[in-house]
């Protein structure tokens, strides 16, 4: 199973094909109908367990994707911070300088330097809360992306018990022993525990 949701054949699934077809034209010996039913079974439970693992393996791939974006979202508005922050040091210099110019002015040009110096205090204040907001963005775009990076370790589990499970059907169809029709029921039941916990953000 690809990560673009298409179903690729691997090996066990060739596997299941010969077991279910040598089971159906060539009988064994004392074949009777509760062996049929136990490949019936195996047969159905592993389309169920194929169709919830490519859903599984799509939201591990859209999640994937959802974490990277996030990220990208979260570097970009880091950098915008990190001009923000640039321009307030600008700002600050700049005040620097005027109330350096102010101190060393005669009387009459003294209230022209400390207005310009006001100016830069507003501007500064302005930026400030530019800045802070941007850092903020960026912490939330984070958090989201490890959040959906959780989730997909969490379906990515969830779709690998699968394919387990379904790799157990093809062994319990060749082999006939019921210890591994049970195994792939119990793997998968673990499957979509680990898939439920994913939907749930946990």
């Amino acid at each position: 199973m690809s990560g673009q949701g298409f179903h690729v054949h691997g090996p066990h699934d060739h596997e299941l094909e010969h077991a279910a077809s040598h089971a159906e034209h060539h009988p064994a010996p004392g074949h009777d109908s509760g062996r049929r039913s136990m490949t019936n079974q195996i047969a159905v439970c592993t389309a169920v367990i194929a169709t919830v693992g490519a859903v599984f393996a799509y939201m591990g791939g859209l999640t994937q994707a959802n974490a990277g974006l996030y990220k990208n979202n979260a570097g970009i508005k880091k950098t915008e911070a990190a001009n923000q922050w640039n321009y307030f040091q600008s700002k600050s210099t700049k005040q620097s300088l005027a109330e350096f110019a102010r101190d060393t002015s005669p009387d009459d040009r003294r209230q022209a330097w400390q207005d310009k110096i006001a100016r830069y205090e507003k501007e500064k204040g302005e930026i400030l809360l530019v800045a802070q907001k941007l850092e903020e963005e960026s912490r939330a775009w984070d958090r989201q992306s490890d959040v959906q990076l959780h989730q997909h370790h969490r379906w990515a589990q969830a779709t690998t018990a699968l394919q387990v499970s379904i790799a157990l059907a093809a062994m319990a169809l060749l082999t006939r022993k019921k210890w591994l029709e049970w195994g792939m029921l119990g793997v998968a039941a673990g499957g979509l525990v680990v898939g439920a916990l994913a939907a749930l953000h946990i």
